[in-house]
């Protein structure tokens, strides 16, 4: 999953209620990685990988396109 999020506190608050919502699910958090002042956030749950950028860092570093062609399953707009 790749998500932008726009400031520190939506990072914060965007991976804090991704492991609070995969938990009763029996999916917990086996790895964080990076910080939300630099723009990018990992959350390794196993099967699913999260991705939060800044606008910049996504752009920078357009994840999606190392995969090529693929169907996109859900954009959110805000």
């Amino acid at each position: 999953m790749i998500a932008t999020a726009q400031s520190p506190l939506q990072f914060s608050a965007l991976a804090d209620y991704l492991e609070k919502d995969f938990l009763p699910e029996g999916i917990g958090l086996r790895h964080r990685e990076g910080s939300p002042d630099s723009g990018w956030v990992l959350l390794d749950f196993g099967d699913v990988i999260v991705h939060l950028f800044s606008p910049d860092k996504r752009q920078y570093y357009r994840l999606e396109e190392l995969w090529g062609r693929t169907a996109q399953v859900v954009r959110f707009t805000g």
